[in-house]
């Protein structure tokens, strides 16, 4: 089947997988479809390319020798480093694929998968990747939140926020405006379609707006549309 076309031709990619045959076989099908492809074997030799070469979007194998995927991701968010990451893995328990998101990865992808899904997976985050770039700095009341950045002040002193708090906020701006459910939030920012309650999403609320809002009980900015979820509001 002839695949859709690819969001952003040319994006550079950087494969970090330790097993030759399958970094063989992904460096192959993205130089096919027009991807400039870089490679790394193992987790220290993709965390020093990432680093100096900044590419478009890493994929990313979780179970390496010495620097693990997960260990890998989490240094690159300890760094700064905001590359979009695609996680690659044969384990598919949620605890691995939350641990894999918790770190920052951007999503998930069980091994063993289909060309046509791991190219969709892709052109997904690079075209959010687009979209955020365009203006992943807004401001609401006395804080400026920088999604490109992770990095978040109140009245100009510095305001820390989870990796999870970045991705409820990222989900929301790139919404526009728009309601988003809570099922999206699991989805997108937990990683999981199904949870025990969707109750953990409004708790993950609740301390966002502790942070943010000058009244949490009347919060201003990020708002609940009642029976779906919630939206973010960036008018005066």
């Amino acid at each position: 089947m002839k695949s859709s076309p690819i969001a952003t031709p040319g994006s550079r990619i950087l494969i970090v997988e330790d097993e030759l045959p399958m970094r063989r076989a992904l460096e192959d099908c993205l130089s096919g479809q027009g991807y400039r492809v870089l490679s790394a074997s193992n987790g220290e030799e993709g965390l020093t390319r990432a680093m100096r070469e900044k590419p478009d979007l890493i994929l990313l194998d979780v179970m390496m020798p010495g620097l693990s995927g997960f260990d890998l991701c989490a240094a690159l968010r300890k760094a700064g480093c905001s590359i979009p990451i695609l996680m690659l893995t044969a384990k598919g328990e949620i605890e691995d694929r939350v641990r894999g998101l918790d770190e920052g990865a951007d999503d998930y992808l069980i091994k063993p998968f289909s060309t046509s899904e791991l190219l969709a997976r892709m052109r997904s985050i690079l075209r959010r990747k687009q979209l955020s770039s365009r203006s992943a700095e807004f401001v609401l009341g006395d804080c400026r939140i920088d999604l490109q950045r992770m990095e978040a002040t109140q009245k100009g002193r510095p305001l820390e926020l989870s990796v999870r708090e970045y991705g409820i906020l990222r989900l929301l701006f790139e919404a526009d405006g728009a309601p988003v459910s809570r099922e999206q939030f699991l989805d997108k920012v937990w990683g999981v379609t199904s949870f025990p309650s969707t109750r953990t999403v409004d708790t993950h609320i609740l301390q966002l707006r502790k942070k943010i809002e000058q009244v949490p009980e009347t919060p201003r900015w990020i708002l609940t549309v009642h029976g779906l979820g919630y939206r973010l509001w960036l008018g005066e």
